[in-house]
Parts: C-alpha cells; sequence; structure tokens
C-alpha cells in the first residue's frame, strides 16, 4: 500500500490547515509519484475552498500508528 500524503489549507490563509491522504492498494511508491498531481487535482476540485501546500508519497505498513 502506498499513502499520498498532503496538507491541504483553507485559500483564505495557512493558518488553518489540515493533514490528509488518499491510500493506495495497486500502486508502487515511483506511480504514486508520478500520478500524484492528477489525483490532488481531483481532490481540490471536489474541494474547491482548499488549496495544497506540499504533498509526499510513502509506503505505508498495516496497524501503523501515529505517535
Amino acid at each position: 500500500m502506498v499513502e499520498l500524503l498532503f496538507v491541504a489549507c483553507l485559500a483564505g490563509g495557512v493558518e488553518d490547515c489540515r493533514e490528509r491522504s488518499l491510500v493506495f492498494t495497486d500502486v508502487s511508491p515511483m506511480m504514486c509519484m508520478m500520478g500524484a498531481q492528477p489525483e490532488l487535482a481531483k481532490w481540490v476540485a471536489g474541494h474547491p475552498n482548499y488549496t495544497i501546500q506540499s504533498w509526499k508519497c510513502r509506503g505505508v505498513v498495516l496497524g501503523e500508528k501515529k505517535v
């Protein structure tokens, strides 16, 4: 599994930002990197009040917990 991790901010400013992610089960990290921009464009089209500030792809380990 690969996670496209990104930071989305309300279009009015960067003080209201949240970390979001999209998880893919059938792509490699390289495929994630190459396909990230179209996926993020789709996300922004569905969330027009937000802008993307940064993004990265990373592997996901099942059972991983945020600390």
